[in-house]
């Protein structure tokens, strides 16, 4: 059957454009030779492609599902799995409201920064903005206020802080949202903790659309709670997903016949031709978004491999395309950049503007990213450009997303797309209340393995396995309340337990909570009779990831008292968590910053060096941190940084963030370090301006 095709959209290409698959030093060639593409799709897809758009106004009735999870947090734990889009949200403010309307308090915890911005902002419209306050490493404001909303990291500390005074958490309900990150490698034993020490009192409500093994987590938390973890389970997407093939250079087609490949994406796999054609080229972003305009499959978010591929696809759209501007769109734009004055000669902003574009990952401004997931949202924005990792936590769904890799970086190599992360990924596909369908659009090309995606499209979500390990601040804490042998017991509690049980195997935290000790000891942070000593004591509050470094540098006085921008700067190096390293030149540096620094390190070093002997890993200083920080708490312009440093906008607003954390937990020392806490608390406040913090 010959494929159907889109009238009125013929499309005027340029061919033999060139793309390097890098960000870095790309360049593009046009030729002067021309075709017309006319947009083509499978006939097969004529009925799919018109159930196409807005379904009818309907009063608003909660699903079965949405009323069991409210019935069951009532009276227990309840852990509730459900497709992104489903309405779990719904179940927490109604949650909320049931415990605000007996004079309650509740806590809404979740993995990212911007998440818990934007739920203060969401619960504060629907609860009044002075009964909603919020905790995070850079913000903390109205703390008092019956609901909270805080990072995860937040929530733990207050958690130690409660046991350790004796005291019960001022709390009657606990929402741990992304419950799904239990299973972090980096952070889940963070959701592990707040699960083994919240009070039996506090009901808890877990909300995640990607457990795989949502019995085994329950079951756990029945056994470690002593009571019953109801489970609530749907399995229906609110919007159906229909997965698509882009045959180029522009026709559509299935991409699967029941569970097997359609027969085009199978054809495509059998030309070798075809896969040759692909490497080293960035796909023709410009082609494939007017096949998608004419067969109206906009909104869509692009998954790509990396940041830089983000930023180039924007440039290449910002070349050939010019959408204009409207009156609604502009003076919305206008309204944002006045708020943010800094972002109006933003290098993407002109692409926002005319080809109605937008890249979204770590490297962008804070302020950025939200201008383009509010400009996508109010449906201004024909396509977001991103990685992987905006699928999780921030929520601004489209039409489509389309896939161009089927594998995704870890953090530290590339691995297949596992089943989580390809379900966060496909979950922002299908706007509830807005499209009756919702697609997934594969694009071939070197980085894709379509049967892959076949795969993984019926697969379920990955069980989570625990990440509970033992780390100094972990141990320093826990020592505040607990004898060596009742933290025995809590380990002996754990999920890691708890699945290892189940297995006829041990756990080796045990060993490893000892191994911790041993060193603790024998630094003198605790005594023999496995108590803190009075620098124990203090550098419990010290909640990093490498406090006894700090600690040690409190303790032989080597950070400086007398500027805030050297305290910065020599604390930035301990909270830098990247490998890339700057080089520059040190004779450039000023005096005061070179001697302030070189104090530290000579502090740190012999540290460093027993913790390494004792097999615990440590991190270098990096100068060119130091130095990048100190500029910034002194006043120099923000782009001049990014010049000399030559990192992205985003991880030096990351690295700022987290240098203002180290100096938080720095600042409450302030029984033991008047001084250094006075100092770090001015420091913190020096660095914590726009654009690394916005309204």
């Amino acid at each position: 059957m010959s494929a159907y095709t889109r009238k009125g959209h013929a499309i005027s290409r340029k061919t033999g454009n060139t793309y390097h698959r890098s960000g870095a030093g790309r360049k593009h060639t046009h030729r002067e030779s021309r075709r017309t593409l006319v947009p083509q799709a499978d006939p097969a897809l004529e009925k799919v492609f018109a159930r196409i758009g807005n379904p009818d106004p309907t009063p608003f009735r909660p699903d079965p599902f949405q009323l069991d999870a409210l019935k069951a947090i009532q009276k227990t734990d309840c852990l509730v799995t459900a497709p992104t889009g489903a309405g779990k949200t719904w179940i927490a403010e109604k949650a909320i409201q049931l415990i605000h309307e007996k004079g309650g308090r509740c806590w809404y915890a979740s993995p990212l920064k911007a998440l818990t911005n934007a739920k203060r902002t969401e619960f504060g419209d629907i609860f009044g903005h002075d009964k909603v306050g919020i905790l995070t490493g850079d913000t903390k404001e109205n703390a008092d206020a019956p609901i909270i909303v805080g990072t995860t990291e937040i929530l733990r500390n207050k958690l130690y802080e409660a046991m350790h005074r004796g005291e019960d958490l001022n709390c009657d309900l606990v929402i741990l949202d992304e419950a799904h990150f239990l299973g972090d490698e980096d952070r889940g034993v963070v959701w592990e903790e707040i699960m083994i020490y919240l009070p039996l009192r506090v009901h808890m409500l877990l909300l995640s659309a990607t457990i795989g093994n949502n019995l085994e987590v329950a079951g756990w938390l029945s056994s470690l709670r002593n009571k019953e973890c109801a489970i609530v389970e749907d399995t229906i997407r609110p919007v159906p997903l229909y997965p698509l093939f882009l045959d180029p250079p522009g026709t559509i087609a299935p991409l699967l016949n029941g569970e097997k490949l359609h027969k085009t994406p199978t054809a495509w796999l059998a030309n070798n031709k075809n896969r040759r054609s692909f490497r080293g080229k960035l796909p023709p972003f410009d082609v494939i978004i007017e096949v998608m305009r004419a067969f109206n499959l906009l909104p869509a978010i692009f998954f790509l491999k990396s940041r830089g591929e983000c930023d180039a696809a924007v440039e290449f759209c910002n070349l050939s395309s010019d959408r204009g501007n409207n009156g609604p769109f502009e003076g919305d734009l206008e309204e944002m950049l006045d708020r943010h004055p800094h972002l109006k000669n933003h290098k993407q902003l002109q692409a926002l503007r005319h080809a109605r574009v937008g890249a979204h990952h770590g490297g962008q401004l804070p302020a950025w990213k939200s201008v383009v997931e509010t400009m996508m949202k109010k449906e201004y924005l024909d396509v977001v450009f991103a990685t992987s990792t905006v699928a999780a936590g921030v929520n601004f769904p489209a039409r489509s997303v389309v896939l161009f890799n089927s594998d995704q970086f870890n953090g530290h190599e590339f691995m297949p797309l596992d089943a989580t992360a390809f379900h966060q990924m496909t979950g922002r596909a299908g706007r509830r209340g807005q499209d009756n369908i919702g697609f997934l659009l594969t694009f071939p090309g070197k980085f894709m393995d379509l049967e892959h995606i076949r795969k993984t499209f019926f697969a379920k979500p990955e069980q989570i396995t625990s990440r509970l390990r033992s780390d100094f601040s972990m141990v320093l804490n826990l020592l505040l309340s607990h004898t060596p042998e009742e933290i025995r017991d809590v380990f002996e509690r754990s999920l890691a337990d708890y699945q290892h049980r189940k297995k006829r195997g041990k756990t080796s935290l045990w060993k490893d909570f000892n191994r911790h000790l041993d060193f603790l000891k024998a630094e003198g942070f605790v005594d023999t009779q496995d108590r803190l000593t009075e620098d124990g004591l203090w550098a419990s509050q010290l909640r990093l990831d490498q406090p006894l470094l700090i600690a040690q540098c409190l303790r032989d006085n080597a950070f400086p008292y007398d500027s805030e921008a050297l305290l910065a700067a020599v604390v930035a190096p301990f909270a830098y968590d990247r490998s890339s390293t700057v080089t520059i030149a040190r004779s450039s540096l000023p005096k005061r910053l070179k001697k302030a620094y070189d104090r530290v390190s000579r502090a740190a070093a012999p540290f460093s060096k027993r913790m390494a002997e004792a097999g615990f890993e440590t991190a270098p200083l990096p100068l060119w941190v130091a130095s990048a920080i100190y500029g910034w708490a002194s006043g120099v312009e923000w782009d001049r940084i990014i010049q000399r440093s030559k990192i992205a906008d985003g991880d030096l607003a990351m690295l700022i963030s987290r240098t203002a954390d180290s100096l938080h937990q720095i600042a409450s020392l302030k029984d033991s370090h008047p001084k250094a806490s006075a100092l770090a608390a001015t420091a913190r406040r020096a660095i914590l301006r726009e654009p690394v913090v916005f309204d």
